[in-house]
């Protein structure tokens, strides 16, 4: 696994500018930014991977019709409103909110992508987002500022880059509350300056967004303006990567680390949440198996309410294998909790429930599933449930 950066002392990818302001639309949360502009000063190769909802929201549609064999240079993004649900002119106010961010950054409107989270059912104040837009400085060290604009009731931003051969994989994301993708996630955005083609950009980051965030969850609840964006610019030069490039397998494994480690910080950052929890499920008859254990066992609500406790109830894991419908041996089925082995030949372990309590007040706690049936595994993250959860979407909306 590459070793992610979350500190910013990896130079960011080349050739790309960001760049935030205020312009009062998000009313919780950190106030203080929330229209954000990304943008490339160089033509990019442009991957992309939605929602699955049948009710996306706007910036869905606009962007599936911008990157239709299209390439696509920036993005600019507003919090505190989702536009969706908001029909024919949640899609006008989304085109013009990105051709005003384009004319602002200096590229063709029809390079500008745009996305929106926030409230649903709300209309884009248009107003205050054009008269702020003039004040967004875009400079070189603006990712910061970027990740922060997008948040919503995250707690903080969440950013990485990843080292390959000479090139650099930088990203941000948010997500905290309403978090299941099924597809890739709540947003992200990731820039390179390495040289891609196009199609095999496509198939590596579809494959890295199916294997770290459509294996996370919160609370079970899939987003209507879930977007994962990927610009490849090529400023730093070579030629372009494709299969059977010498850097291929590189790039591939530097995406994917960087997409777990930006997933595993969605997990860490839940509403209310207190621990990150991971999944990892093995010996399962197929990929498909283990994969859909892994996200029974991250909404289970019984089971994350136990994390929070610290209670070592392994019978609610059991329980939830037991109903998941997948195939197994029930002879052969074993269950870690924080490595101790609970169960096993179908009986419960001797371990000491004190010790194991105490091991599960950590910031991470790790659960283990072997089904006993195959070779096929899979590994996702949740966190445990609070009374905080409760609260934040009790009021989210009032």
């Amino acid at each position: 696994m590459a070793t992610v950066d979350p500190a910013g002392h990896v130079t960011s990818p080349a050739g790309f500018r960001a760049g935030a302001t205020y312009a009062g639309v998000k009313t919780y949360g950190d106030g203080k930014l929330d229209l954000a502009i990304l943008v490339s000063d160089y033509p990019c190769t442009t991957a992309a991977v939605y929602t699955r909802s049948r009710l996306h929201a706007a910036s869905i549609d606009i962007n599936r019709a911008k990157l239709a064999g299209r390439p696509a240079r920036g993005v600019v993004v507003n919090a505190g409103v989702a536009n969706a649900s908001t029909g024919e002119r949640g899609l006008r106010d989304g085109y013009e909110l990105a051709r005003l961010a384009a004319g602002h950054a200096g590229i063709p409107a029809e390079e500008m992508l745009v996305c929106s989270t926030g409230v649903i059912g709300h209309f884009l104040p248009m107003e205050k987002l054009g008269g702020a837009m003039p004040s967004i400085v875009l400079h070189r060290d603006g990712g910061p500022e970027f990740a922060r604009a997008i948040m919503t009731t995250d707690t903080r931003p969440k950013s990485g880059a990843v080292r390959f051969g000479p090139y650099t994989i930088g990203g941000s994301c948010k997500g905290s509350g309403m978090i299941h993708p099924n597809m890739a996630t709540m947003l992200a955005f990731l820039t390179t300056d390495a040289p891609v083609e196009g199609t095999f950009l496509q198939q590596a980051f579809a494959k890295a967004v199916d294997d770290s965030f459509n294996l996370v969850s919160v609370d079970g609840d899939t987003s209507p303006s879930d977007t994962a964006l990927l610009f490849a610019n090529g400023a730093a030069g070579g030629n372009p990567i494709r299969p059977g490039h010498p850097l291929a397998a590189e790039f591939e494994a530097a995406l994917r680390d960087l997409c777990v480690y930006l997933a595993r910080e969605v997990a860490r950052d839940g509403e209310g949440a207190t621990r990150l929890i991971e999944f990892t499920v093995t010996g399962a008859a197929t990929a498909e198996d283990a994969r859909a254990l892994v996200r029974l066992l991250s909404t289970s609500y019984l089971l994350k309410s136990a994390v929070h406790g610290a209670d070592p109830n392994w019978g609610r894991i059991a329980a939830v294998v037991g109903r998941s419908g997948v195939d197994l041996d029930e002879e052969a089925v074993t269950i870690d909790l924080c490595g101790t082995r609970v169960f096993e030949h179908a009986r419960p372990t001797a371990f000491d429930a004190d010790a194991l309590s105490a091991a599960m007040r950590a910031s991470e706690v790790e659960i283990r599933v072997d089904l006993g049936v195959g070779s096929a595994a899979a590994t996702g993250w949740g966190c445990d449930l609070s009374a905080e959860y409760v609260a934040i979407n009790a009021d989210y909306h009032t």
